[in-house]
């Protein structure tokens, strides 16, 4: 049960408009379910219903019409209460309950006060009701409505248990601010996908992420086509800004501004800045983690930024408050990500970077969470530019999108462990479309790869065969001949073991990074770990590099005799990062 809060100055403009045929048409059977005194003109159910819309304007407008100017200039309080998609059909009874609490809960007409504000339910269609109040009582003060959305949506949540009704997250404050009717209206006017709001909050998004300064953020802004307008102190210090689309006006042809602040809560000027001042990590100029000089850019900065995702993932999978500022970070390398991504995954990582921004959000602060290196890692992507959804930049696309499912996963039992339902479920959210573009991203690399497997010679894919049956027993890895599912990882033990690698070293460390329980396919992830660690082409068609001196890794006692759990060396950062610690056993 969803409800919808605002304020406006037309009693019966509003009145009008719910009792009329709606934008298209879809208003059915006006009528009135409830009242302040059950005795209210209901213009759905009179003969003459001009008549009685205006009887029913003067009656609700009683009030504010006896305290004159001293009434407020917003004195039409309307809140929109819809049951969710599924729910069961409410009768008019029920939906006059329902009526009833929210205003009591909400303080328009507290139960048992003679002196509550004038209001009426109407219901225009079967999925939900329209309450009109006017903001001033019968003893001719005006109401305490303070943080009335929070105590609608607190009895919201209470009537959906005792109603029997799909129960809806219960959120926390920090959510942005939804896109009114009435911008959801211009949207559909003028045939835009979404509302200018979420254009906006989207483009800002995607200019903070990785910005350097605050003069490359209001930049990048400008670079991304939107108007802005910084607001400046006598000082001339900024204050804030103010960001527009173009073409985008009001009835009086003036551009339509939108403050940060009203975009999202972290989107205002003072919240940016301090994400801004903490910078990003310094570069190392040369890394084995970044790869071969003669790979792409894009796809030299995918790399880099799996293996500091995978650290991300680490710090969350504890049980520390400081990992919230983890979640910021991840959320500007899905939006960097996102604004670079090849044709055939934008979509989707774009819908997963939307998803997710509900995530980077809650009441828990981190202070003094070092998040540079994830900034560093979103910075060098945008730098780097967009990539290609083929060769060496399509496989470090995978490669990084794999891991960060598992990021997206981890985000979500960690909100899940602080009661945070709306951030957990958006951390969901946000990996099923990052297992749809791993699905595109990793289409091509793996069927390469299956190839090459299925390609090798019996004894030794017998081998490795044999390695995978001893490292992971307990995750059902098929490894009794079906080529299935294991052709693709044996390849790559294969390949790891021809550029110099120890491959049963090289598997234990891969494992031990981190658990594997959320991994869709454990191959698939497996895969990418290593050729990571290898530093073996993303793509398989390209040669694979011999290892610089001192990144081979070591056969160990531990590594031949305890399996899965056997100490091996942590993968070393590419970007420094003082919170960076080995991986959980």
């Amino acid at each position: 049960m969803v409800p919808d809060i605002g304020r406006g100055s037309r009693t019966h403009g509003l009145l009008a408009y719910l009792y009329g045929p709606g934008k298209r048409e879809e208003h059915t059977d006006a009528h009135l379910v409830g009242s302040w005194d059950g005795f209210a003109p209901d213009p759905g159910r009179d003969p003459d219903p001009h008549v009685t819309l205006a009887r029913l304007t003067a009656a609700l407008d009683l009030r504010v019409n006896q305290v004159g100017d001293r009434a407020p200039a917003k004195h039409v309080w309307h809140c929109s209460v819809r049951t969710a998609p599924g729910d069961r059909w409410l009768s008019d009874e029920e939906w006059n309950a329902v009526a009833q609490r929210i205003v009591h809960a909400t303080g328009i007409a507290p139960e048992g006060d003679p002196d509550g504000c004038r209001w009426i339910a109407v219901r225009h269609a079967e999925d939900h009701i329209h309450i009109v109040a006017t903001l001033v009582r019968g003893d001719l003060r005006n109401p305490r409505l303070n943080y009335d959305f929070n105590k609608a949506q607190a009895v919201c949540r209470r009537m959906e248990e005792e109603m029997g009704l799909r129960r809806l997250n219960a959120g926390d404050g920090t959510a942005a601010k939804n896109p009114t009717s009435a911008e959801k209206f211009k949207a559909e006017r003028t045939g835009r996908p979404e509302t200018s709001r979420e254009t906006l909050r989207e483009a800002v998004r995607q200019a903070v992420a990785g910005a350097d300064d605050e003069k490359e953020f209001f930049t990048r802004l400008r670079e991304a086509g939107l108007r802005v307008k910084v607001r400046h102190a006598p000082s001339g210090d900024a204050l804030g800004y103010n960001v527009a689309l173009p073409g985008d006006r009001n009835r009086h042809g003036e551009p339509v501004w939108y403050p940060g602040s009203k975009l999202a809560p972290d989107l205002s000027l003072p919240k940016i800045r301090l994400r801004l001042a903490d910078g990003t990590a310094e570069r190392a100029t040369s890394s084995a983690a970044d790869g071969r000089a003669d790979w792409s850019p894009p796809a030299r900065e995918r790399r880099s930024a799996t293996g500091i995702a995978e650290r991300a993932a680490v710090l969350l999978d504890g049980d520390d408050d400081e990992a919230a500022a983890q979640l910021v970070g991840v959320g500007e390398l899905l939006d960097a990500l996102a604004q670079t991504s090849p044709v055939a995954t934008r979509a989707e990582l774009a819908a997963a970077a939307r998803a997710f921004e509900r995530a980077t959000r809650s009441h828990i602060r981190a202070e003094g969470a070092d998040i540079r290196a994830l900034r560093s890692a979103a910075r060098g992507i945008v730098q780097a530019g967009g990539a290609l959804g083929r060769g060496e930049d399509g496989g470090t696309t995978a490669m990084l999108v794999s891991t960060l499912v598992l990021v997206t996963l981890a985000a979500a039992r960690w909100h899940s462990a602080r009661g945070h339902a709306q951030q957990a479920h958006a951390s969901r959210q946000a990996a099923e479309h990052l297992r749809t573009a791993y699905r595109q991203a990793a289409a091509t690399p793996m069927r390469v790869l299956h190839d090459q497997g299925r390609a090798l010679p019996e004894a030794q894919r017998r081998t490795h065969e044999a390695t995978l049956r001893a490292a992971l027993p307990e995750q059902g890895v098929r490894a009794d001949g079906t080529p299935t599912e294991t052709d693709a990882l044996v390849a790559t033990l294969v390949q790891a073991e021809q550029a110099g690698h120890d491959p049963e070293a090289l598997l234990q460390q891969a494992i031990d990074m981190r658990e594997l329980d959320t991994a869709d396919d454990v191959n698939d992830v497996l895969v990418w770990r290593l050729r990571r660690l290898a530093q073996l082409p993303a793509y398989p068609g390209e040669a694979p590099r011999r290892p610089q001196a001192g990144t081979r890794p070591t056969r160990t006692s531990a590594n031949r005799t305890s399996g899965r759990n056997a100490p091996t060396a942590a993968p070393r950062p590419t970007v420094s990062d003082p919170r960076s610690r080995p991986p959980r056993r």
